[in-house]
């Protein structure tokens, strides 16, 4: 049936990727902004960036929420993004983790308390209240928070949980009043687990976007999953475009990219013992084997462009350079970027990355604290497409590029 499929998914794919503007573009091998008019973009079509709103716009509003997508989508997004998981009677709801205690108030409500449990998610135990242990109409019941400390909690409590129908819903409605196509890029979030609970998500997911007339030629949707088998099977379902994630633990002190379980590799590789990791993923023959079922793939954004930390005492950890208490990215700099996204072009994948937030905490050193230097840099590298916490801040540098 794949085959089938091949000539509709390039019709969705070319409609997909015309869907932003042709702009202008220009690259440098430092991996630094230059100051070089710009003539063309380097992605794999050679238009314009895409830029995603990661969870919404979670930097500025508890994420997955109606609220935190719309905001996106006025600050000029062209996805917005849900991640998938299910409740206990089969529906899909934005949650970034099966597990809710950290972005609802579940946990304050006494009502549900004997909830609470340990499960094994991607081989590690995890305790806490489960989305698959609530029935849709009690998910209702709860209300999203900021799970970050550092970030505006104002709005807790304010907003429900979403149904990936209610998503859906939004797009088309903000579609019509801008004048623009909201796309949606759906991630189902750890499917194995799903599938051994006995909610799988994916045909949940193919059959709420052929509800909504949102699976053939024009359908604004890209598919996204960590994991391999799941996008195997959607790629003899459907001809969407999909994306194979690539995760990983961290960087060492030199900028190599770390790998640890359960980050090292597709959990679904991990329980067939399959010895490939994440970063065999990247390689040419990895990519040519991700051709095969995807359209793209998205990589953590330090397997294109990687940061370095001083350890100047020699004790094998990272020095605190700014002095500030706490050693982060601004402690960093950036290291000259890999070959990753030309080599994916060359497979026919085109590359989108994460996670670009504007905080100075994830902004190395060399950025000098400048949401707009580290987004130059990757769109004169000729990525295809970005995740932001504060997409505002990335439709802005994408801008000044030319648009």
């Amino acid at each position: 049936m794949k085959t089938n499929c091949v000539g509709a998914r390039t019709a969705v794919l070319g409609v997909l990727l015309s869907a932003s503007l042709i702009g202008c573009g220009n690259g440098t091998s430092s991996g630094r902004p230059d100051t070089t008019p710009p003539e063309v973009w380097k992605t794999l079509n050679g238009e314009a960036p895409l830029v995603t709103g990661h969870r919404g716009a979670s930097g500025y509003l508890p994420e997955h929420t109606l609220a935190s997508y719309t905001l996106a989508i006025e600050q000029g997004a062209d996805f917005i993004e849900p991640d998938l998981v299910a409740t206990k009677d089969g529906h899909l709801v934005a949650r970034h983790e099966p597990e809710i205690s950290t972005t609802t108030d579940v946990a304050s409500k006494p009502e549900f308390a004997d909830r609470k449990t340990t499960k094994t998610v991607d081989g590690v135990p995890v305790e806490g209240f489960f989305a698959s242990d609530f029935t849709l109409a009690e998910i209702k019941q709860l209300r999203a928070i900021q799970p970050r400390s550092y970030r505006p909690q104002e709005h807790n409590g304010k907003y429900e949980i979403p149904t990936f129908e209610e998503i859906i819903a939004l797009a088309k409605e903000k579609s019509e009043e801008t004048g623009r196509v909201i796309g949606i890029y759906p991630e189902t979030k750890h499917p194995t687990y799903h599938t051994d609970l006995g909610l799988p998500l994916e045909d949940k997911l193919l059959a709420a976007l052929e509800q909504a007339g949102l699976t053939g030629e024009g359908a604004k949707v890209i598919i996204q999953s960590f994991e391999v088998g799941n996008l195997q099977y959607l790629r003899q379902k459907t001809s969407l475009p999909l994306v194979q994630l690539v995760d990983a633990d961290g960087v060492a002190l030199d900028g190599k990219i770390k790998l640890a379980p359960p980050h090292d590799k597709p959990y679904d590789f991990a329980k067939e013992n399959d010895p490939r990791t994440f970063a065999d993923l990247l390689t040419d023959e990895g990519l040519t084997f991700v051709a095969t079922y995807a359209d793209g793939v998205s990589p953590w954004k330090r397997y294109i462009v990687s940061v370095e930390s001083v350890d100047a005492d020699g004790d094998g950890a990272a020095d605190d350079v700014n002095g500030d208490g706490s050693v982060d990215d601004a402690d960093r700099k950036s290291l000259a970027p890999t070959d990753l996204v030309a080599r994916a072009h060359a497979k026919g994948l085109f590359v989108h990355t994460w996670t670009f937030r504007s905080e100075g905490m994830f902004l190395a050193e060399d950025y000098a604290a400048s949401p707009s230097a580290e987004y130059e840099v990757f769109y004169r590298l000729g990525i295809d497409g970005v995740f932001s916490d504060f997409p505002d801040d990335a439709v802005k540098a994408r801008a000044r590029l030319g648009l």
